[in-house]
């Protein structure tokens, strides 16, 4: 060894070392916060299933990859980001020698040729992913998915990437000069190109190496001393986030929302406390460890982002900010928890808790701090502490309540998320307290939550009128109460039973089954709300005592089929009345049809004539994934049918999920409108639907920006008019 590698080989050890114990540091760090979280016992089943599915999402990169060309570029990036390992223990071995090379495998060709493009692909793969961030670099005339990511650390990641990669060639470089690489050419071309070039210098390779060991250790510096640092941490997180995931399947956590839970339990509101139990989210260490682990995960890469109707539509909720905010308030407040702060909880991940682990008691929004140590807590933490987790500027709260109230549940930042976070459950969780135990939300949703009550459906209609859709019908509409035999409970809901636009979409439901010879009935003015909208704006207890109700009627009258014509209660009878005794076969109307007109039993006659576009409504398509059912149904019944740009998983909201239906819409353009444009913008002169809350959304778009344009109608109705047109005009 001469000077050079003697002062090299110091150097790695001491810095390897202290970066190491810097880590090491971090690591405990991070379990301390992400342990502060309730208890979340559900997430340690079917284990094999659920590292199938890590691994699958991982490896085989299948939420990135929808994104094609970011996806390729970074599924390069994270397989060098493992693979290259072997080039950092060369490093090691070249500040002793530069001729070192890992013993047998390292003068193995077949070796020289898998590093040599791995190196390359991942210089490659970075590259693009640089050129594509400053492409869509935020500006004041663009939202862009970048806007409000912490630019410096993404830079710093990338460019320390790009460092890795250029140390690699040049060390092989290097030695190719010296006809020290143990590699022909054409497992090494680059090197070997580079060796035509370099100097053949020993301490060059050392150099060279240390250097690699510098800019390798220092990113693992920099992320210690960042804990919330998700653009770099992301890279060992994100595997345990998605194998905690809601879903041990590669299924995002859409569909049925989560019970609201207290201390790892369902909550149990005949026996719930307020002063005791914990009714929905009001301070962040109220969220499970897996809540406080999404946070950490976060990659700031802003794909939810980019497909929130919210955001594109002007208004200031963000996904990707909101649990930014989240993140960065959980790990800020985290000493003052960690010191026994008032509201600290301690639950395991293990679904257990420490001792102690019980809530004690404290405010929820950080309390007074009795018995805490203040001297042992910085200042940030203290203020952090005291800080509301909903509440405007003049409160400084954590999250504004226009972006709480924002959401319209769509789903679209779920689906997105390469890392399953699951943001729906989080919004849904912080709402529940807001409404429970606050009595804060938008007014107008005040209106449809009395009718609920009262009525049994938002809009207060006359319970006494929901069997009114079937005067007029040429036939008979079974009831449940007959008594005799059927195959299916048609599931009217409040929308077909009352709103007049929807009312034409059970008819035609009815009509068809009928055509059909399907057997059917209804319950009629036994049915009431399946309480979707009071759910998902928090309202938990009312969602159980109308729930309750309804599984009580059907289980009753032997129920075991149900075909439903709104995705809203498509959606809540299929996933969440499980939760109380209710389990049934639920389809949607259009996969019944679909079916139908598969088997023969229905015959479309006549095209529709003009072009046609299908809007996917979000609780039938992402949140249940029914994409192919209603696309069947329409190509049977026209020949014209054309896609938006933005259709199936990608599909855009129409603004009125997350009972957004019955709030008004004050901040930005609305939703309903951006979507309507790019409807009328396909030159298609029907627009289906599947979904009442659509109908009326997209109508309402239509009348306003494009009147007499386009028609809104249902699936069922586009299919009736084929099997039964209507006689011409005259």
């Amino acid at each position: 060894m001469g000077p050079v590698q003697i002062v090299a080989a110091t150097l790695a050890i001491v810095i390897t070392l202290g970066a190491i114990a810097l880590v090491v540091r971090a690591v405990r760090g991070i379990l301390r916060v992400v342990r502060l979280g309730q208890p979340d016992p559900e997430r340690f089943d079917r284990k094999r299933a659920r590292l199938a599915t890590m691994l699958t999402e991982t490896l085989g990169h299948t939420r990135m990859l929808r994104w094609t060309v970011v996806g390729a570029a970074h599924w390069f990036v994270m397989v060098g980001f493992g693979a290259l390992l072997f080039t950092l223990i060369e490093a090691y071995g070249e500040t002793f020698s530069p001729a070192f090379e890992i013993p047998v495998i390292g003068y193995w060709s077949g070796y020289g040729l898998i590093m040599e493009l791995i190196a390359a692909l991942t210089g490659v793969g970075i590259l693009t992913l640089i050129v594509i961030r400053l492409l869509n670099l935020p500006t004041r005339r663009s939202r862009s998915r970048f806007a409000g990511s912490t630019f410096w650390q993404a830079y710093y990641v990338e460019y320390t990437i790009v460092g890795i990669v250029v140390c690699i060639f040049l060390i092989r470089g290097f030695k190719a000069a010296r006809g020290q690489l143990p590699y022909p050419v054409w497992a090494a071309p680059i090197s070997h190109g580079l060796g035509h070039i370099l100097p053949a210098s020993a301490d060059a390779i050392t150099v060279t190496a240390i250097v690699k060991i510098i800019v390798s250790m220092a990113w693992f510096v920099v992320i210690a001393f960042n804990l919330s640092m998700g653009i770099a941490w992301h890279r060992f997180a994100a595997f345990f986030n998605i194998f905690f995931k809601r879903t041990a399947s590669a299924a995002p956590a859409l569909g049925g929302l989560r019970p609201m839970m207290s201390g790892g339990k369902p909550l149990d509101f005949e026996e719930a406390d307020p002063e005791r139990d914990q009714f929905g989210v009001a301070a962040v260490e109220q969220f499970t460890w897996k809540g406080l682990l999404d946070f950490t995960t976060c990659t700031e890469c802003g794909r939810c982002q980019s497909q929130c109707p919210a955001w594109n539509t002007g208004k200031p909720l963000s996904p990707k900010l909101l649990v930014l905010s989240l993140r960065d308030h959980a790990y800020a407040k985290a000493p003052y928890l960690l010191a026994g702060g008032a509201g600290a909880n301690g639950g395991t991940p293990d679904g257990g808790a420490p001792d102690g682990g019980a809530l004690d008691g404290g405010a929820p929004d950080g309390g007074s701090g009795a018995g805490v140590d203040h001297s042992k807590i910085n200042v940030l933490a203290l203020a952090e502490a005291q800080r509301p987790l909903i509440g405007g500027p003049d409160e400084q709260g954590v999250i504004d309540p226009d972006v709480l109230w924002s959401c319209t549940t769509c789903g679209a930042c779920v689906e997105q998320c390469p890392v399953d976070i699951e943001h729906v459950d989080h919004i849904v969780d912080m709402r529940r307290y807001q409404v429970l135990i606050e009595s804060n939300f938008p007014s107008e949703a005040g209106v449809m939550l009395r009718n609920l009550e009262s009525k049994g459906n938002p809009w207060g209609a006359p319970p006494a009128t929901r069997e009114d859709w079937t005067k007029g019908l040429d036939f008979e509409i079974p009831r449940v109460s007959d008594g005799g035999d059927f195959e299916y409970l048609f599931w009217v809901g409040c929308a077909g039973a009352f709103e007049d636009r929807a009312k034409k979409t059970t008819r035609a439901v009815a009509t068809l089954l009928n055509e059909a010879g399907v057997s059917f009935a209804i319950l009629g003015n036994g049915e009431t709300c399946t309480g979707d909208p009071a759910r998902r704006i928090g309202n938990e207890f009312l969602f159980q005592t109308l729930a309750m109700q309804n599984v009580e009627t059907l289980n009753d009258a032997g129920v075991t089929k149900i075909v439903a014509s709104c995705p809203h209660c498509f959606n809540t009878l299929a996933n969440e009345y499980g939760q109380l005794g209710g389990r049934y076969q639920v389809i949607h109307h259009t996969q019944l049809l679909a079916e139908l007109v598969g088997s023969g039993r229905l015959t479309p006659v006549q095209p529709l004539d003009g072009g046609l576009t299908y809007h996917d409504p979000c609780y039938l398509g992402r949140h249940n994934r029914v994409f192919t059912p209603p696309r069947e149904v329409l190509g049977a019944a026209s020949d014209s049918l054309v896609e938006m740009p933005r259709n199936s998983e990608r599909s855009f909201c129409c603004g009125a999920g997350g009972a957004r239906m019955w709030m008004e819409e004050r901040i930005g353009k609305r939703i309903n409108v951006d979507r309507v444009e790019e409807a009328v913008a396909t030159g298609a002169k029907t627009v289906a639907v599947g979904c009442p809350f659509c109908m009326t959304m997209l109508s309402d778009g239509v009348n306003g920006v494009a009147p007499g344009q386009a028609e809104v109608v249902d699936v069922a109705t586009v299919l009736l008019r084929s099997i039964k047109p209507e006689p011409a005009a005259g």
